[in-house]
């Protein structure tokens, strides 16, 4: 392993939790050397090759306890080799150097859902692009009467209570009903497929917008990770890219909005649930969310999860049970506070991402997610599905028994 530069430590200390000494992180990194993914595990200044253990996320976290799995892995050395410096590869991911061994998004055979309209002051923003559908130069006036009209009235309703039922029906009398506060303070969630399996782009990948789409935005998420039972193992940070006048249009665009090329970011790692790390620890945790133009304009923002409508348990029986199964589990958006409305050139117009943007989504927690923003028909293809994984994980196996 090569000497670690001062500026490398303190580009690896960004990236994780602040508490990193106490997490259990794993993950996904390309392996130059072996020209494919492989699971690993952090562990101080290393990251360990778990190929020994799991061939994939999925499977290693359909382990009864993964924890403790990459626990005994990492104090096994014939089951968790420390082969990459971890500023070493911090530092190649968030550069861009496909030439190094970096990380990936930290899923693989997962589906990808997300849920939408989690937070009422999203669920305003939404009901404005569809007023204005999609057209950004009416966000201002329609903000207004919509504010006017909804006040503070709804910001405290249970989604599907009595007072919620109510509220829906004042809301129609006024003519002011919308999808989105249907499944904003309705009885059932939004739920819906984000990106296809392996489609999702890690720490440091470029982040797309299409060339359709001239008013979007970044949505920072809580990711949980759940198995093939709906057990929710873990978490990671997420950018559910947004294309406020497609979706404004008509929500059944929606696919046309959110599945596009390297429009799923995820990472930088997976934290697995521990003694110490668990559900409860999230239900409070705060998201930030930097933007930083190449225009030099800036956006902050933050997340507070403990402002969601609807518990994590909600969300992810919604997702999973006896309607719907997912064999090799699956990842979960939670939704976002945020929906950025500070203009950045025309006034009234609010935010739209730029070119060159630089992302960062950050949590006490689970570390930082950080993309840079590219057009979705320059940025890389996606290219690596299911028919090599598998070709690659059998030429893995076929070398080790040689």
């Amino acid at each position: 392993m090569n000497a670690i530069s001062p500026e490398d430590v303190q580009e690896v200390q960004g990236v994780l939790p602040e508490d990193a000494d106490q997490a259990l992180l794993i993950g996904r990194v390309w392996d130059v050397e072996s020209g494919g993914p492989r699971v690993v595990a952090v562990s101080g200044g290393s990251i360990f090759d778990l190929h020994r253990v799991a061939g994939t996320v999925a499977e290693l976290l359909e382990l009864p306890d993964p924890a403790a799995a990459v626990r005994s892995a990492l104090a096994d050395p014939t089951l968790a080799e420390p082969r990459w410096e971890t500023a070493a590869v911090v530092n190649a991911s968030l550069a861009g150097d496909s030439t190094r061994t970096r990380l990936l998004a930290p899923v693989d055979l997962q589906v990808i859902k997300a849920c939408g309209v989690t937070f009422v002051d999203s669920m305003i923003e939404r009901v404005i692009e569809e007023r204005c559908a999609g057209d950004a130069g009416r966000a201002a006036e329609v903000r207004e009467l919509v504010g006017r009209a909804l006040g503070g009235s709804i910001s405290d309703l249970r989604p599907g209570s009595p007072e919620a039922a109510e509220a829906k029906r004042v809301l129609i009398a006024e003519g002011l009903w919308s999808q989105y506060l249907e499944v904003g303070i309705g009885p059932d969630p939004e739920v819906f497929t984000k990106a296809p399996v392996l489609s999702s782009v890690g720490l440091g990948a470029g982040i797309g917008i299409p060339a359709f789409s001239s008013w979007n935005n970044p949505e920072p998420e809580l990711v949980l990770i759940a198995t093939s039972a709906g057990r929710v193992v873990g978490a990671t940070l997420g950018n559910d890219v947004n294309l406020r006048d497609v979706e404004g249009r008509s929500a059944l665009l929606l696919g046309k909005a959110k599945d596009n090329n390297a429009s799923s970011a995820l990472g930088p790692f997976i934290r697995l649930f521990d003694g110490t790390f668990t559900l409860d620890t999230l239900r409070d945790e705060e998201i930030l969310l930097r933007v930083e133009g190449p225009d030099g304009y800036l956006l902050e923002g933050r997340n507070s999860v403990a402002r969601i409508s609807r518990p994590f348990e909600e969300l992810v029986a919604a997702t999973h049970g006896k309607h719907h199964q997912y064999p090799d589990g699956f990842a979960l958006f939670t939704g976002t506070l945020f929906a950025p409305t500070q203009d950045r050139d025309v006034p009234g117009q609010g935010f739209t991402h730029k070119h060159g943007d630089l992302v960062t989504i950050r949590s006490r927690h689970l570390g930082a997610l950080v993309n840079r923003v590219g057009p979705c028909e320059e940025l890389p293809e996606w290219s690596f599905g299911l028919r090599r994984l598998f070709a690659y994980l059998a030429a893995q196996r076929q070398e080790t028994r040689a």
